[in-house]
């Protein structure tokens, strides 16, 4: 079911969007890491799947997506799992990091909502990178965020940044406040590098 959605949504955002995607040889061959992306909408999300495809990106989704047998089903075939966000168990960490440790890629939206991008960014993927001792890979999504801007022509652009290695100092913990704002300043980072991009295109 991945791989067949995954083809479609490509050939969609190819046409109409003109995806591109830029840097991906930042991506970390035949290792897991946290893919962290700023987040506007739901197309978001099927652009970072798009953006490493055929490569798979595990999500964590809302509980209440789950109640319903049929979407349960469907949305567990596209690589989510069940995280409740009003009283998050120890399964909302474990599973992603044992994803990552098996060499697996956990897609993450760091600012957990799809109002605005500069929102101050919640700490999972700083805690998910360093329990399974892997890198974040940063991303910057612009371009449409319903289907009706898809169909209209708005081009798609995934700008993948450089991996971000979570550093401990002994045996203190990392220091996530700092990398929370290093991530926070990246995306920013790659959002000026995007809009070079397009000025030389």
């Amino acid at each position: 079911m991945y791989r067949f959605l995954g083809y479609i949504a490509i050939f969609l955002f190819k046409v109409f969007a003109r995806f591109q995607v830029i840097g991906k040889e930042n991506i970390p061959k035949g290792a897991g890491f946290v893919y962290a992306c700023t987040h506007a909408g739901w197309l978001d999300v099927v652009a970072l799947a798009l953006s490493i495809f055929p490569v798979r990106v595990h999500y964590m989704a809302k509980k209440e997506l789950f109640q319903n047998p049929i979407a349960a089903k469907f949305i567990t075939s596209l690589n989510a799992f069940p995280v409740d966000r009003e009283n998050p168990a120890p399964s909302s960490i474990k599973i992603p990091v044992q994803l990552v440790k098996e060499g697996k890629v956990v897609g993450i939206f760091p600012s957990g909502t799809r109002k605005s991008e500069d929102v101050p960014l919640k700490r999972g993927a700083i805690t998910i990178a360093s329990l399974a001792k892997a890198p974040i890979v940063p991303a910057y999504y612009e371009g449409p965020k319903t289907l009706k801007e898809l169909f209209k022509g708005k081009k798609a652009y995934i700008v993948i940044g450089k991996p971000i290695r979570l550093e401990r100092e002994g045996a203190k913990r990392v220091d996530a406040e700092h990398y929370t704002r290093l991530l926070s300043e990246t995306f920013l980072q790659l959002k000026e590098e995007l809009k070079n991009y397009r000025t030389t295109k």
